[in-house]
Parts: C-alpha cells; structure tokens; sequence
C-alpha cells in the first residue's frame, strides 16, 4: 500500500502531465491561425543633433531624431492566445563591414488583448477608455490597426564613435512580437511559414541622413 505522501506525489505528477500536455495543444492552435501582417512607413522629418550622453559628461555626441508616419494592420495577430503584442520600430544602416548591419530602436510601444488590459501600466483614466473601447470583448482585433501621423521617435539614436551625420543608405522597418498566453514568443520572419505570411512591406525607402545644422555667424 502506498502511504499519503507516495498518493499526493502521484496525482500531482499527474496533474502536471495532463497541464503540459494541454499547454502544448493550446499552444499548437497558433499553427493554424493565418498571420497575414503589413505595414507602410515612411521618414517625415530627420534631424541630427549635438547633446552629451549623460549630464555630467564633457564629450559631445551626434544624436539622430528620426519622426515617422505609419499605417500598420496587425490585427490577425490577435487570437485568443494572445496575451499581448510588441510592436517597434528600427532604424537600420550599412555597418563599415559589409556583413553587417547597424540597428537602433527609434520607437515602440505594447498592445493588450482586453482580457490582458489589467498589465498596462497606465493611469485610470486611459485604463478606463481602453476597457470601454473593448467590453464584450475577449478579442478586440481593431487594437492591431495603427495609424500614426508625423510620429514623434521615443528614442534618438546614436553609433559608439559618437558620429552619425550624413550616414547613407538608412531604412526604417516594422517589427513585432507576439506573446501568447501559453506558448513561446514569436517574431516576424522574412519567409513565409504555412499560414503564417511575412511581413508585407514594413520598410520605408533609403535615406540618408542630414548634416548637423551649423549656426549662422
């Protein structure tokens, strides 16, 4: 006969097979959701600019601030296992080795599912409109739909030499990533996968960019 402990052991090796077992298929189910995304994007205003990389530093350092319009439909991203999506922005230029590529955050920003609206870090007020725009809903697909007008970058770039004027050759590109409830995270690819499509478009055209403005004497 087994004692109490040998019982408990067991049903809870138990339970712990069937919870991974049904994780694995909740997180199959995505295999099966087309994922169909796309995006324009396009540079409106750049500039560079001089500024020190922290108060107490006496170098200066070039500082590119790129603002942006874009139309985005990610809104086949959202299924009822999507926790959330990560959406953000690069800035990307040819590297001094022609194999590589410099890369920079300029802007992004997080997209709940309704049922997921309790982890925005946010004040009452906009937690109130969003849950407004969403009741009823355990998926509210109209979140992957962004349209920004002369965006403003929440971040400016620079290079670790502290130059980064008249840089040629400078793409913007879309990216995402979708966290799930169960599952892993995923992030868009260049090929398609099965149902799930790359991402149409997302790239801006080449630019290149501006000179630091001098002032006039």
């Amino acid at each position: 006969m087994h004692n109490t402990l040998n019982r408990i052991q067991g049903v809870f090796g138990f339970f712990t097979t069937v919870a991974f077992v049904l994780a694995a298929f909740i997180a199959a189910t995505d295999l099966y959701s087309p994922r169909t995304p796309s995006g324009t994007i396009n540079p409106e205003n750049v500039q560079v600019v001089k500024g020190r990389p922290h108060y107490y530093s006496s170098k200066k350092e070039e500082y590119a601030i790129i603002k942006f319009s874009m139309e985005a439909d990610l809104s086949s991203l959202f299924t009822w296992n999507t926790k959330q999506l990560f959406v953000y922005v690069t800035a990307e230029w040819p590297a001094a080795n022609a194999n590589e590529t410099n890369e920079a955050v300029i802007w992004d920003t997080i997209i709940t599912n309704p049922s997921a609206d309790h982890l925005q870090n946010i004040g009452p007020a906009a937690m109130k409109r969003l849950k407004k725009s969403a009741a009823g809903n355990k998926v509210d697909r109209k979140r992957g739909l962004l349209k920004l007008k002369n965006q403003k970058p929440k971040y400016q770039i620079t290079h670790p030499s502290g130059k980064i004027a008249e840089v040629e050759n400078v793409k913007l590109r879309l990216h995402y990533n979708v966290q799930p409830w169960v599952g892993a995270l995923t992030w868009n690819t260049e090929t398609n996968h099965l149902v799930w499509d790359a991402m149409k478009g997302g790239i801006s055209a080449a630019f290149d960019l501006p000179a630091i403005k001098k002032k006039k004497t």
